[in-house]
């Protein structure tokens, strides 16, 4: 399946029904009065997050969505029904922005989870709600109003526990293939992976999912490269998992690189735990290994790890270093006391 992370789609709620001008006629019935009915309500846009997607591709080739019009008003006081309602189903992490302002409207990250984007248009009142002491042969009933109608932004922004970040051809897909099931394209060229990937890790009868983001260069937060578009998919991460090129020719600069464009699209970014490890170990001479790793402890002012995702070394307590930041930003997370609680008159 493609993968997809963005669509644009209109949205029009239905209008309501009009409202009815009818007279009861009956035999032996002198004075009849009105009994026209009202007519039915507009249908709704709603989006609902569901459990199964992964992409936003369904988007592609369907972008517009139109609510059922409510049915108008009959005789014998008999109210229209309502149009029906049309529902978006999105995969978990997508965020809903108005295209014309570029407000959020909603961010939904959990399943069945449900919001209503346009609301459709009252139906019109018939005559029957119009007659009075003063009036009780109306002839006039209203018209159904008009459903709301918009333009949004459909962005996904994929929830995983661990983010692989890294400049082109650092080992981020080779990675994630031998710790995962996932089976992204392996090549010896810089971008070969165009889409995020997926991948559910499995290490000491624990899981956790790790998302390997396409490879990021110099003044991606402007767009350059792949762009900033796959940044956000870094948002929805615990930790980062920075993985260095060991056999590249400044290994520190690397490092500053990413940390700079990562700093540049969003301060909360740069503030997120992170792993840093320096991958393809199995292809440096020990000499060169340790001078390339003391270079980078250097560049990033902590503890780096040594890989090889071609060949297992060090992947094991890399995963298991990444479960234990991920319990430990869980647990900080479940001791924040709620926004409500903290607040004080």
């Amino acid at each position: 399946m493609k993968f997809l992370d963005q669509a644009k789609v209109y949205l029009k709620a239905g209008n309501g029904g009009a409202g009815c001008v009818s007279f009861r006629r009956e035999k032996f019935v002198e004075f009849g009065g009105p009994d026209g009915g009202d007519g039915g309500r507009g249908g709704h846009v709603y989006a609902e997050c569901v459990q199964g997607l992964n992409t936003l591709i369904d988007f592609r080739y369907r972008q517009h969505f139109k609510a059922g019009t409510g049915i108008h008003g009959m005789g014998r006081n008999r109210t229209g029904a309502s149009g029906a309602d049309v529902t978006l189903q999105v995969p978990v992490g997508t965020q809903i922005r108005d295209a014309e302002t570029d407000r959020l409207i909603a961010d939904m990250t959990e399943v069945g989870e449900r919001v209503l984007l346009a609301r459709g248009g009252n139906g019109g009142f018939g005559n029957t709600y119009f007659k009075s002491a003063t009036n009780q042969a109306p002839r006039h009933a209203n018209p159904g109003q008009d459903g709301e109608e918009r333009v949004v932004w459909l962005r996904l922004k994929l929830i995983a526990d661990v983010g692989l970040l890294g400049l082109p051809n650092a080992g981020k897909s080779t990675f994630l293939a031998a710790v995962s099931r996932a089976r992204p394209k392996v090549a010896d060229y810089p971008f070969t992976t165009l889409h995020p990937q997926l991948g559910v890790v499995g290490i000491d009868e624990r899981e956790f999912v790790m998302a390997d983001i396409p490879g990021l260069i110099e003044g991606a937060h402007t767009g350059a490269g792949l762009g900033h578009r796959f940044l956000g998919h870094v948002e929805r991460c615990r930790i980062n998992l920075h993985l260095v090129d060991g056999t590249g020719d400044d290994v520190a600069q690397a490092y500053r690189t990413i940390r700079a464009e990562l700093a540049a699209y969003s301060p909360d970014l740069a503030d997120k735990p992170e792993l840093v490890a320096l991958n393809k170990a199995d292809a440096l001479s020990p000499e060169l290994l340790a001078e390339a790793k003391a270079a980078l402890e250097a560049a990033c002012g902590k503890p780096v790890m040594v890989v090889s995702g071609a060949t297992g070394q060090g992947v094991k307590d890399v995963l298991r270093k990444l479960l234990q930041v991920i319990d430990a930003v869980a647990q900080q997370a479940t001791s924040l006391p709620d926004e409500k609680e903290r607040w004080q008159p």
